[in-house]
């Protein structure tokens, strides 16, 4: 069993605790979260509570994830929004709020149990729970994201990842006003010694992150940017955008309080390139924003006016 350590702040005092797990178990859903409460797996002071319960100031919650009675990752009707598909290769445009894979606690409504219905032919490098999974965006990220149908797909993709020869531009949605046109960060990240959930910049068991970003438009009091990876760290664009002072706006985890987190974090996989696997061509995608994205741009555009 895995135990996540939660402390309520002063700015949390008061909420209930199915809607503090709901922002700070980003990879749960709701349903996965009121089973936890319900069947005792949360629990203060050794003390199972209640959804309903309302926390207090320098509470420790700690959250029991049970381990998985069973391993089967089964197919499920979801529909998927494919880009392009051949006997090799499968581009996705993943809707916000999917996760891509099955882990503790989550086995069904991923990207995977979707893939798995589509198509019968994945790579079994990652094995049962991660076929064909090559990279991986977050739940609350939207976007391109590749699949290999086969061993000898992945492989080659997987290279072309490691050499930093994969393209992919982001679309991030940040707060304040940054100042200069072009920017890049480097920064080693690694999992935040106080909260096991969120990863921060560091140097102690870190590993080198590297995001180039360029400013698209600018608003009142925000920014619209298009990241480039160079690497491809756990929530890297997230961290490194918090790290110099413009998180993304919508972000749970590394946002504001004040923002709308309905949507998670305003931010796009917009871009994706390799050179496919089988015949050397370069593949390129683009993926328009999700309606939410677009009408707060636009929203935003009209406060300039």
């Amino acid at each position: 069993m895995e135990d996540i350590k939660i402390r309520i702040v002063e700015e949390q005092k008061g909420q209930r605790i199915d809607k503090i797990l709901a922002k700070e178990l980003a990879d749960f859903s709701r349903t996965q979260i009121q089973s936890l409460i319900q069947n005792g797996y949360v629990v203060i002071d050794e003390k199972p509570i209640k959804a309903s319960y309302k926390v207090e100031t320098g509470e420790d919650v700690i959250v029991h994830i049970p381990k998985p009675e069973s391993t089967d990752i089964l197919p499920e009707d979801i529909p998927l929004d494919v880009v392009y598909e051949d006997q090799d290769v499968i581009v996705i445009n993943k809707p916000t709020g999917m996760i891509v894979h099955p882990s503790i606690g989550i086995y069904s409504g991923t990207l995977v149990n979707a893939l798995l219905y589509h198509c019968h032919d994945l790579s079994g490098i990652n094995g049962v729970t991660r076929p064909g999974i090559v990279h991986r965006i977050d739940k609350e990220t939207s976007g391109l994201l590749m699949v290999a149908k086969n061993d000898k797909a992945h492989q080659s993709l997987s290279k072309q990842l490691q050499e930093h020869t994969v393209t992919r531009r982001y679309l991030a949605l940040v707060h304040g006003l940054i100042p200069h046109e072009f920017g890049r960060i480097e920064a080693p990240i690694g999992r935040d010694k106080n909260d096991r959930q969120k990863m921060t910049c560091t140097d102690k068991n870190a590993k080198d992150a590297i995001t180039n970003f360029k400013v698209i438009e600018r608003f009142r009091d925000m920014s619209l940017v298009e990241c480039r990876l160079e690497t491809g760290r756990t929530h890297q664009i997230r961290v490194h955008m918090q790290y110099i002072g413009y998180p993304v706006y919508g972000d749970p985890q590394y946002g504001l309080r004040r923002d709308d987190t309905s949507h998670g974090q305003f931010l796009h996989a917009k871009i994706l390139g390799f050179v496919h696997p089988r015949t050397g061509e370069e593949m390129y995608f683009e993926s328009e924003l999700p309606d939410f994205f677009e009408k707060k741009l636009q929203e935003l555009r009209n406060e300039m006016e």
